[in-house]
């Protein structure tokens, strides 16, 4: 417990309830006669509130013998219990003369304290506890003398608390060795110095598992050697000394192989013993024990298979978490033993938590070799199939996160190791038609292009399984696919058929019988259950009146329209042009692949007639690709000019049929350079010192010191051994969270240094009293506005004439909705009994405290794009000229994360940017940037920024802060 930074406080280590407080705390005298009560009730709360009062500051010295003479005595177990508390808190020494301060001072004798004779009431009083026939009593004394720190007190106690080693109740045993530990640490020559013999003849004999750990405590504390003495005599019996003990034998392994390495072949049996304990605790501890103590491969071994086994029986979720960042960290040097164990790590996917499933894979996929890849991608496509069969239970919750994460997975797998990629691709692609379908056919589509050897087979797939599809994007992809890669004339003709099938016969718009008994579906659901009341006769013959509700019977209509054909009728222009240029290409190709010309000619005739079809369904109807309608138009008049026109087909063919996929091979070619490149940053190492440098040794250089001499690196190392190499940076962002309270004229100055912790804001006051006078009852009221509530609420402080005190208070939060902390300080002017007021400014709570930046797919962003309601639209004004330049200042303003890939090296107009964040309460915060840079304004940017979250507190804060930070980039400091 550290001293008390203001003279005039005490401290203590317990906390009382406030209600004792209320109204005021009464004076000594009252205090002091109602300790004189014969009620136990009111002696409690007299003594507590003296307590309270000696804690702010008062001396209250009249109230000690009162509790000496009604108090100390009592039965009552709540009045001993604040006794203890009481002689806590305080004062047990003489106050010194001012002639001794004086001496002292000026070079005599130092001030010898002298305790109060009051204290030798206590002392006895405390011994009387202490062989007190009850063993709770004696306990609860023993207890609280492991607080008491002065000599003089604990000197009479030390025969009793040795004689208490002895009784017959463990309870009583167990907080006397702590009593001994505590004694022998503070005062051990003089007091009890034969502690350590003591306490090794007590734990030989002793039984009880508390008394026993307490006792080691103080061994391996005061006298290692015992202790370790202790250890080898009980090796084998080690896991029959309960938990605690087991810990500590693993602290003073690691304190004692750490000094002295020769001696880890002593600790080496009982780590391994411990390896298996029951406790997870023990286990967990004595895995990386054994890991930071020894690198040779049968202790990482056997603590990579503890940590595997602790992964598949625990439930905690967080556990999990912790026990796979040690499998991660083991997996840099050590990964071929993880590769013999990745069997059972994932096993871990079986948790329902998402996030432990991630954490398992991204573990898992990087111990992946040609060797285990196969028995990998067999449990992925397991826990696949899993996905699809539990929808009712606790794993429905991970499901569509947990099937696109899979996929992505084995899509890994397969990019590295090609010969899985024939195994998994076809059980992918029955997904097509679920929520993971487009992670699914963008897999499928980089393995067509890489692997040419298998297209024949996924054609084959995909015209299969193209009807089942009802997601448009996938759509696009899967007639995208078709068009480029069905090379031969039975390809050509089973994809030509199939979508010829699927789209049906021009027109592609709703007739109007459809449209009315679609309208007429609407109507009769919209309408809903209706109440009918009528009369019944009972079965006694008397009548009575039943009231039911009647709901009209809806045929189930038999849809059986195709899906390819219902995206068509429903007005996604977008989709028409991606099955105009399929058609296209499908017809140019049909000569060259061995088609007769009769086919092509029939091919090409109903080609042209549906996108005649597709252009008229995009202009008649209604629907919000509208704007779309131009470039749909211009796509079909390019296809159909390549189907008739002969000099457009030489013209366009060759630039149809290969350029496609001559740019996404280049596209994939990109990529996985990229990716290596980032492989490769990651696993660079920087070099904090080389090998040839040269040793600074700073004791050798006392010589050059006593010349006068500079020493150019003392300020460096001084700055990398306290930590503190980017002091200025650091200082910087300590002091943008020091909010000043009051003016510097005021009587009271206060400052407050906030400091939050996720859900936690704590206030650290600085409060200086800036007058002549005592301030009594100083108070700083603290009120919240917003989701924030005051936790623990400051005390009443006395404060001395031109002194300080810190205050600190806690604030708990619970979402980031922007908050304000505001208050009073209230005070009252000890000589002139005058009270003051004095208004405090508003702190604002900074959004940027609980924003991290965040990653996900693209899928799961449009899907949160389109399911959140709340949306702040910004526009954009900035002097800033350059767009990445931009871009980056709202990413480090916002603390988010950009999901959108871009080249700095491209030089364009146009930028669009979707970026992601998570606070800590678990909200989404999502932004899209769109910055255009026009040549007729300057060339200034212009654009919106748009945000959307679940909630509104959140939207708009991020788009306050969006709107201040915009203007410009901060200025440097050089």
């Amino acid at each position: 417990m550290s001293a008390a930074s203001n003279s005039n406080e005490s401290y203590c280590t317990f906390t009382l309830a406030s209600d004792v407080t209320a109204g005021g705390l009464p004076s000594e005298e009252e205090i002091a006669k109602q300790l004189e009560s014969n009620d136990p009730k009111t002696k409690r709360h007299a003594l507590k509130a003296a307590i309270m009062a000696m804690l702010g500051g008062e001396a209250m010295p009249r109230i000690l013998m009162q509790v000496i003479r009604f108090c100390i005595n009592s039965d009552d177990k709540p009045l001993k219990k604040l006794c203890m508390l009481y002689w806590e808190v305080v004062p047990k020494y003489q106050e010194p003369t001012s002639d001794e301060v004086l001496r002292a001072a000026s070079g005599g004798q130092p001030v010898q304290r002298k305790l109060l004779p009051e204290m030798i009431l206590v002392c006895n009083a405390l011994m009387n506890d202490l062989n007190h026939p009850n063993e709770y009593v004696r306990g609860s004394m023993l207890r609280f003398l492991c607080k008491v720190k002065d000599e003089e007190i604990l000197g009479p106690l030390i025969p009793s608390i040795k004689a208490c080693l002895q009784h017959r109740h463990q309870y009583v045993r167990k907080n006397a060795a702590m009593a001994v530990f505590h004694a022998h640490r503070l005062h051990g020559d003089t007091l009890i110095p034969d502690g350590p013999e003591l306490m090794d003849a007590f734990i030989s004999a002793e039984t009880d598992i508390g008394a026993r750990r307490n006792a080691f405590l103080m061994l391996f504390n005061e006298s290692e050697e015992l202790a370790i003495q202790f250890l080898a005599k009980n090796l084998d019996d080690v896991g029959k000394f309960g938990d605690g003990f087991a810990l500590l034998v693993l602290d003073l392994t690691r304190k004692a192989c750490r000094r002295d390495p020769n001696q880890k072949s002593r600790f080496v049996r009982v780590l391994f013993q411990m390896l298996s304990a029951e406790s997870p605790a023990v286990s967990y501890e004595a895995a990386w024990t054994l890991i930071s103590l020894s690198n040779s491969p049968t202790a990482i071994r056997a603590a990579a298979v503890t940590y595997t086994n602790l992964l598949n029986s625990q439930n905690d979720n967080n556990v999990k978490m912790i026990v796979l960042e040690r499998l991660e960290k083991l997996k840099g040097k050590h990964s071929k033993i993880l590769q013999e164990l990745l069997p059972d790590i994932m096993r871990g996917l079986s948790s329902p938590n998402p996030d432990v499933c991630e954490k398992v894979l991204d573990v898992a996929m990087a111990l992946v070799t040609h060797k285990n890849v196969a028995d990998v991608v067999v449990t992925l496509k397991r826990e696949v199939a899993k996905t699809t069969q539990e929808s009712s239970d606790s794993s429905e919750e991970k499901g569509k996160v947990y099937r696109n994460m899979l996929i992505q997975a084995i899509h890994g797998c397969a990019v590295r190791f090609p010969d899985v990629a024939e195994s998994v691709v076809h059980t992918l692609m029955d997904f097509l038609s679920s929520d993971g379908g487009m992670q699914v056919i963008i897999f499928v589509r980089a393995i067509v292009e890489k692997y040419p050897d298998l297209r024949p087979a996924i054609l084959t797939k995909l015209i299969n399984t193209v009807d089942e599809v009802t997601n448009t994007n996938v759509m696009c992809i899967c007639l995208w696919i078709l068009g480029e890669y069905c090379e031969t004339s039975e390809t050509v003709k089973d994809a030509y058929d199939t979508i010829s099938a699927q789209l049906g016969e021009a027109p592609f718009i709703v007739q109007p019988k459809d449209k009315k008994a679609r309208e007429d579906a609407a109507a009769a659901a919209a309408k809903g259950p209706q109440l009918v009341t009528k009369n019944v006769v009972l079965a006694d013959g008397t009548y009575a009146t039943q009231t039911m509700y009647s709901e009209p019977k809806i045929s189930p209509a038999q849809d059986n329209t195709p899906n390819l054909r219902k995206m068509i009728v429903g007005g996604d222009i977008f989709l028409g042009s991606v099955v105009s240029s399929c058609l296209t290409k499908m017809c140019l190709r049909g000569s060259d692949v061995g088609l007769d010309a009769l086919t092509v000619k029939s091919m090409t005739v109903n080609s042209l007639l549906t996108m005649c079809g597709i252009v008229k369904m995009a202009e008649v109807t209604v629907s919000a690709q509208k704007s779309s309608l131009a470039d749909c138009s211009d796509r079909v008049t390019l296809c159909c000019r390549a189907l008739l026109d002969p000099k457009a087909n030489a013209i366009l063919k060759q630039a149809l049929l290969s350029e496609g996929k001559s740019s996404f091979a280049m596209f994939l070619k990109s990529v996985q350079g990229k990716e290596g490149k980032t492989k490769e940053e990651s696993k660079e190492e920087v070099v904090s010192t080389q090998a040839d440098d040269l040793i600074h040794f700073r004791q050798l250089k006392s010589l050059t010191a006593q010349a006068g001499d500079l020493d150019l690196d003392d300020g460096s190392d001084l700055a990398r051994a306290t930590g503190y190499a980017d002091g200025n940076s650091l200082l910087t962002n300590e002091l943008s969270h020091v909010y000043q309270l009051t003016g510097f004229a005021d009587p009271v100055y206060a400052e407050a240094f906030v400091t939050v912790h996720d859900y936690d804001i704590l206030l650290d006051i600085l409060v200086i009293n800036r007058t002549p006078n005592t301030l009594a009852n100083l108070t700083v009221e603290l009120s919240t506005m917003g989701d924030m509530k005051i936790v623990e609420r400051p005390q009443s402080h006395t404060i001395g004439p031109l002194d300080q005190i810190n205050i600190r208070a806690s604030i708990k939060v619970s979402s980031t909705e922007t908050g304000h902390i505001f208050g009073t300080i209230v005070y009252e002017d000890a000589s002139t009994q005058e009270k003051g007021y004095i208004n405090m400014n508003d702190i604002h709570m900074d959004i940027m405290d609980y924003i991290r930046p965040a990653t996900c797919t693209d899928e799961v962003f449009r899907s949160m794009w389109a399911e959140f309601e709340w949306e702040n639209k910004v526009a954009i004004t900035t002097s800033i000229t350059d767009l990445i330049e931009f871009l980056d200042h709202i990413v480090s303003s916002t603390n988010m994360k950009s999901l959108t890939p871009f080249d700095r090296n491209e030089n364009g107009s146009f930028l669009a940017a979707n970026l992601y964040a998570k606070s800590v309460f678990g909200e989404d915060a999502l932004v899209n940037v769109s910055v255009e840079k026009k040549d007729d304004n300057d060339g200034k940017l212009a654009g919106y920024i748009r945000i959307r979250s679940k909630t509104q507190g959140i939207a708009l804060s991020l788009g306050d802060r969006i709107t201040s930070v915009q203007r410009g980039l901060p200025p440097k400091n050089e």
